[in-house]
């Protein structure tokens, strides 16, 4: 009997490759900064102004050719006639003083300038003085009022600041119901009636601040034509209702501007400061424009504090004004 060897099969399973290591997660992109945004949302006005500012100072030399070009790109970024004089009467002095001779020495000369008109705007609101604080804002119907106080609620609630909505804007219902939202985005109270006396809503929020132990107030009004005189005049009534409950508000009056509308918003400046003694400014959608001149004009012709400037739709893209972020964002 023989007795045979069985050879073992030779094993057909294919051999499974190791699992390749997981690939390690790509860390999340860091959030941009407030600076950075700033400088993204500006990027019309600096295509406008700061692109072409390079091709005027290409020449190296502050004469009368640069002068007058610079004179027209001034004015048609809607800086205003005002502001242009000054702002090419310290670039000559410099030009002298300083013997500029290279673009980039004139550059900077202009954007010192411009840095020194724009400073004196730059003025933080203070909300420590009373409790509640009440802010009372106006603009144009399309200026982005309302949001802008959605916008401000949450700011202040990032401070750590307890904040009470007043729908003020009794005449539109669609304002009334936009600010509701806010105030459920935001969790937040807002005193509003389908149609009651602006007036008379917001002496009930400012009362309920008060037993409630609010920070701060922020009252809605009806937007107004500053051309629309009885209507102006509705707004001032709100004005003296708010101090017939407390003498010292409001505390602050804010006037809301779009920065599409270039110089026209001198006019509204000056129509609602004559009508409710405006205290402050915010200047919203300069991510949409390339007039963000207008804020050189409004420091030289009706010079208001700017408050907070807007440059997106994020909930979080308004924020205090800072000169020389702005500056820095036009001319880099």
């Amino acid at each position: 009997m023989f007795s045979f060897l069985k050879k073992s099969a030779p094993d057909t399973k294919a051999e499974v490759p190791a699992a390749p290591a997981p690939a390690s997660a790509a860390p999340p992109a860091a959030a941009p900064t407030w600076r950075e945004r700033l400088f993204k949302g500006l990027a019309k006005t600096r295509a406008q102004l700061g692109g072409k500012l390079k091709n005027i100072f290409s020449r190296g030399k502050v004469d009368d050719e640069l002068l007058e070009e610079l004179e027209t790109l001034l004015l048609t970024s809607d800086v205003g006639i005002e502001a242009t004089t000054h702002l090419l009467n310290e670039l000559k002095k410099a030009a002298k003083r300083d013997k500029l001779d290279t673009p980039e020495s004139i550059q900077k000369a202009l954007a010192d300038a411009l840095l020194a008109t724009l400073q004196p705007l730059e003025q933080p609101l203070d909300v420590s003085g009373h409790k509640p604080f009440v802010i009372m804002i106006a603009g144009v119907n399309g200026a982005g009022k309302t949001t802008s106080i959605g916008k401000l609620a949450h700011y202040y609630q990032s401070q750590g600041k307890s904040v009470l909505l007043a729908a003020g804007d009794t005449f539109r219902a669609a304002a009334r119901e936009q600010l509701e939202v806010w105030g459920e985005r935001n969790n937040i109270t807002v005193i509003a009636q389908e149609n009651g006396d602006p007036a008379a809503v917001i002496f009930d929020a400012i009362s309920a601040a008060k037993a409630r132990g609010i920070d701060i107030v922020l009252a809605d009004t009806a937007g107004r034509l500053p051309t629309q005189l009885h209507l102006m005049e509705e707004i001032a009534k709100v004005r003296r209702v708010i101090k017939k409950i407390d003498p010292a508000g409001p505390h602050e009056t804010l006037l809301v501007l779009d920065a599409n509308i270039g110089q026209n918003a001198l006019q509204q400046v000056r129509a609602f400061d004559k009508a409710i003694h405006v205290t402050g400014l915010v200047l919203t959608k300069l991510d949409g424009s390339a007039k963000g001149g207008v804020i050189a004009a409004i420091a030289r012709q009706c010079p208001k504090p700017i408050r907070f400037i807007g440059v997106g739709e994020q909930i979080d893209d308004l924020r205090p004004f800072a000169a020389k972020d702005f500056v820095d964002a036009l001319f880099e």
